[in-house]
């Protein structure tokens, strides 16, 4: 017990962990600014737009016959044992099923909204990631690469310790 105690601490106080709490937090707060950007924003702009249409409203009832029958099996006027605790269970008969695909739809939106805001948010911190390797190139290649001998005058490689031209032994810098 005292082991596995040992290892379940050293896995939490590792590094990893602790950011991946850190990104759930935050994907939590994200979450709830996206669905308050399209519940509280796009969905009326989009119900303005069509005209006052909205979303919650679209919904499929569907009429089967056989589910009619099944509610009048259940809560016939004399019912028996099994009757009677589904009776105590739903007190109230549904008489058809409601599909509100307005609400899938919704989420639909939320889902595209949230992918497009991670995208311009990666793409960014992306465009950043390579403005600064690129400027560390840039300084990285802005280092000579090459010297001067002092006694043939030829240019040689900076790390060379002795000139390709004359022979002769490069000082130390």
């Amino acid at each position: 017990m005292k082991k596995m105690f040992g290892e379940f601490k050293e896995f939490i106080s590792k590094g990893n962990v602790l950011d991946m709490a850190v990104g759930i937090i935050i994907g939590g707060a994200f979450t709830a600014i996206v669905n308050s950007l399209v519940q509280d924003i796009l969905n009326p702009l989009i119900n303005t737009i069509l005209g006052g249409f909205s979303f919650d409203s679209m919904n499929l009832i569907v009429k089967w016959p056989w589910i009619k029958g099944i509610n009048e099996a259940i809560y016939a006027t004399n019912p028996s044992t099994w009757q009677e605790v589904l009776r105590k269970i739903f007190p109230n008969p549904i008489d058809y099923p409601v599909f509100c695909f307005g609400n899938f739809i919704s989420a639909i939106i939320t889902f595209f909204v949230t992918a497009l805001a991670l995208f311009i948010l990666i793409k960014s911190i992306n465009k950043a990631k390579a403005m600064t390797e690129k400027k560390k190139a840039e300084e990285e290649a802005a280092a000579p690469t090459t010297k001067i001998c002092p006694f043939c005058k030829s240019e040689i490689n900076i790390e060379a310790t002795k000139c390709p031209h004359c022979t002769s032994d490069q000082p130390k810098a």
